[in-house]
Formats: C-alpha cells, structure tokens, sequence
C-alpha cells in the first residue's frame, strides 16, 4: 500500500491502517502524444521521482531515446534530453516497470469504435482494458492507477473490477482519474504553467497523493479534485465546449460569404462582449487533432445510451458543422478555379492540423487533399513537420472502404496525383493556385511575390486560416479567397 507524503493512507479497496512510503518511481503505459511529454514534465520537476515511460512500440521508444522525437513540441527536446538518464527512462518493460512503481499512469490511445455497437461514436476501450488486466497480473501491495486517456463517464468504475478482480492475492488498487488539457503546439507551456489541473477519485489519500506531485510546480489553487465521474465527464464537456465555438464561428463565416460582412470584423465585435470573449472565434477551414471530434462523438453516444437522444443531437451538429466547413472549402476551390482542377497542380501549403505540431489526425488538410485529388487535381505538399510517409498514410486510412481496404483506383490517386514539397516556393512553382491549410509561422514570411511569378496565371489563393495579408497579395496580382470574407 502507499501512503502520500502526510501519511495518511488511502481508504478505497485496502485496510486503513496499513502504512506504506511515499511516491518514489512512476510508470507511464504509453508513449504518445499525452504520455509522453506529460512524464517528461513530472521528471524534470520532481527530481526526487523516477519516471518509467513504457510502450509496446519499439520504434517509438527508440525515436524517444534519441534525438529526434517521435512527436515535435516546442521546448519538448530539452526536457527530455535534460531528465533522460537521470530519472526518466523508455522502454518496452511494461512488466517490470509496472512491478517497480507506486503509481501507473493509463495513457493509451482510445480511438472512435470502427465496428460492432457504438460504431463512428463510441470510444474503444481495448487498450485501456488491456492495460487494466496487465497491471493486475503484476502487481503487488498497493498500486494507484491514474486514468490519464480521454475516457467515456464511468470507465474507472470498469477498470476497478478488473484490477479488482484480476488483481494477485495482496494487491490493492486506488483508480483516480486525470484527464490532459494539452493544446499541441504549445503542450510544454501548458504543462509548465496550466489553467488547471483536474484529479477525480473516491480515496482522498490517493488524491492527495498526486496533488502531492503536481504541487512540486503547480500552485494549489490550481488544483481541482472531483469525484471520479465528473473528472471523466469534465473532459468531455471541456473539448465539446471549445469545438462548439470553432463550429459557430464557421457557421457564420459562411454567411458572411453570402452577404458581404467580414467574419473577423465579426469576431472581434462579439469578442469584445465579456460574456463571450475572444478565443476560439478564428474562422478557419475547420477544427481538427485527436481530441474534439472523438470526444464529442463519444459524448453524443453516451448521451444516447442514457436515453437523451435530443442532448445527443445537439452535439453531433458540432461535427456536421466541421465536416460541411472542410467540404465547403474544398467545393469553393473547384467552383473558383473554373469548375474544374482536373490537372491542375495546386501547392498545398500546411498538412499538421495546426501549428508546432507534427500531429495530422483529423487535420483538415486530409479531407481537402483527398477532394481535390478525387477531382483529378495534381496536389504538391509542403508543411515543416509532416513527411510523404504519414501524409500518403492519412489519405489511405481516409479513403479506405469500411473494411479497410484501398481500391487500386485510389491507391493510383494517392501514388500519381500526390507530391511532396522543400518549401514553399517549390510547391508553388508553375502551380495553378496555393491553399494554405496549417498556420505556420514562416508562410508569413515567404515572398510571395516571387511566387507569383512562377505560377500559372490567375494565380489563385485560398486562405484556409486567414493568416496573410489579404490586401497584399491582391496587389500582387493574386486572386484571393479566405474564410468568411467574399
């Protein structure tokens, strides 16, 4: 059993007056986007714990003892490099890191179900379920297991039974929940310094016990603890809530197409109202990442399952708000282009769903990419972080059948009519027009007059994200279309 640094012991599935040491070596499962840095923060602020980051993946382990990262976030590679080899450590050891540590972090991946009942909605739980039984068959004395995944309402209360019930004779369990609040791209910030941090669970020992850890850095008024199911549904509804507001700001980007009004003039009116307030009102060619539209389906299913079909409907207009944004994007490029980019090279610009990222899933750039190629467009990508490789995997995986599978039609679309650019000026370079679909900083700072140049006239932009001088680039001679503005 483990006793937090007051002493007190936690009073869950174990004898109250057992006394045990404090939090000394922690094991991660999974070595993700969520694991990954989140441990490598613990370590470098709580010098006096080991971290034991494990995966099944050997690959990945060894991109994370190298240096080149198997995930890019600014600041990331210092943290590690800096904690690796004194008191952080990958491997694929899961059994013993398992039997070595105080307190196993659950941070696997939960993908939206592809098949069986809930399927296109519901979360699949194997991963997590077979993390469960893992850390039951090798455990001994008292374990506290944090839920660090994304999770359905209730999903501790299985992982408890299994440990429970699986568990070796002696062995106890403490189950809290600690869902993330990463934004890629700025991860390593939001871990130094986070809005809060959020711990749901039924022990107040156990509780106390990772308060204890993250209050190494983090102030404790920033610190919220819950009971299990609100830390769980908490998550959802944070992720829900910020998508609400990507989706009604396109929403009424579309209008503003229709009518004439500039949605960022839009924006910054009902900004300015402190019962809205500015954030997540960038009009963009649509929301993407591994979070809001898995969570938000996984909540539209729960809401099903619970009987309240209307609530369910509610939030699944989220979704089809984001899907008919990409789709609208995408359609405004062939009707502008003369209704027809069959052979047109089209330089892509961007294919990360968002800045300081490597990460593509659910990128936008993937339902453009696979439109324009259906189209018979000729489409050459450039983006800093994302290679030929994982942009030709994402298409595959879009445009597979419900099996899995890639006709030999699309598999020659995505070998013939795909291409990958050095730069910017290289995809644009004799191309018919440019979408810029991922904001990064340098296209910012590229000179587009020179690409001008060394396009095909009408030079055609579209500014998925609104991120140029609109003005600029109509004087040089470009034909200009962004978000929300006609």
């Amino acid at each position: 059993m483990t006793e937090c640094t007051n002493g007190q012991t936690s009073l869950n599935t174990h004898d109250e007056t057992m006394i045990t040491k404090s939090i000394k070596k922690i094991c991660c499962i999974g070595a993700g986007y969520v694991g990954g840095p989140t441990m490598a923060m613990i370590a470098s602020r709580c010098k006096h714990i080991q971290v034991h980051v494990v995966d099944i993946n050997q690959e990945r382990i060894n991109a994370w003892n190298s240096d080149e990262l198997p995930i890019y976030e600014p600041g990331l590679q210092q943290i590690v490099s800096d904690a690796r080899g004194e008191n952080l450590t990958f491997s694929t050891r899961v059994e013993e890191a398992i039997q070595e540590s105080d307190m196993i972090f659950i941070s696997v991946n939960t993908p939206t179900k592809t098949f069986g009942i809930g399927n296109g909605r519901a979360s699949n739980l194997e991963y997590v379920e077979k993390c469960a039984r893992v850390i039951a068959e090798n455990s001994d004395g008292h374990k506290i297991v944090v839920e660090k995944s994304t999770l359905p309402v209730r999903t501790a209360e299985a992982v408890q039974r299994i440990l429970i019930s699986s568990g070796k004779p002696g062995a106890t369990f403490d189950v809290l929940s600690n869902p993330e609040f990463l934004a890629e791209g700025t991860a390593i910030e939001d871990l130094e310094d986070p809005d809060r941090v959020l711990i749901g669970g039924d022990s107040e020992q156990a509780i106390q016990c990772l308060v204890d850890v993250y209050g190494t850095w983090v102030s404790r008024e920033k610190i919220i603890t819950t009971n299990l199911w609100s830390s769980e549904l908490s998550k959802l509804t944070a992720n829900a809530f910020l998508a609400q507001r990507v989706s009604s700001i396109n929403a009424i980007s579309a209008l503003c197409e229709a009518t004439g009004a500039n949605i960022e003039e839009v924006a910054r009116a009902i900004g300015t109202d402190s019962r809205i307030g500015p954030k997540f009102l960038k009009a963009s060619v649509g929301f993407g990442g591994s979070c809001f539209q898995k969570d938000i389906l996984n909540l539209v299913y729960l809401c099903e399952h619970f009987g309240l079909p209307e609530v369910a409907e509610y939030w699944y207009q989220v979704v089809r708000m984001n899907d008919f944004q990409k789709r609208r994007f995408s359609t405004r490029i062939v009707r502008h282009m003369f209704n027809t980019v069959s052979d047109k090279k089209i330089a892509m610009l961007g294919f990360a769903f968002k800045k300081d990222t490597n990460d593509t899933r659910e990128s936008a750039a993937i339902y453009v990419c696979r439109d324009l190629i259906q189209e018979r467009a000729r489409v050459t990508i450039y983006d800093p972080k994302v290679n030929l490789e994982q942009i030709r995997h994402d298409l595959k995986t879009l445009m597979a059948n419900g099996q899995g599978e890639l006709s030999a039609h699309d598999r020659n679309l995505i070998d013939n009519n795909v291409r990958i650019a050095h730069s910017a000026e290289e995809a644009a370079q004799n191309a018919h027009a440019i979408a810029l679909m991922t904001e990064w900083e340098e296209f910012t700072k590229v000179d587009f007059e020179q690409i001008y140049t060394s396009m095909k006239k009408p030079a055609f932009l579209f500014d998925g994200r609104n991120l140029l001088d609109r003005d600029m680039l109509m004087d040089i001679g470009f034909e200009v279309h962004s978000i929300g503005k006609c």
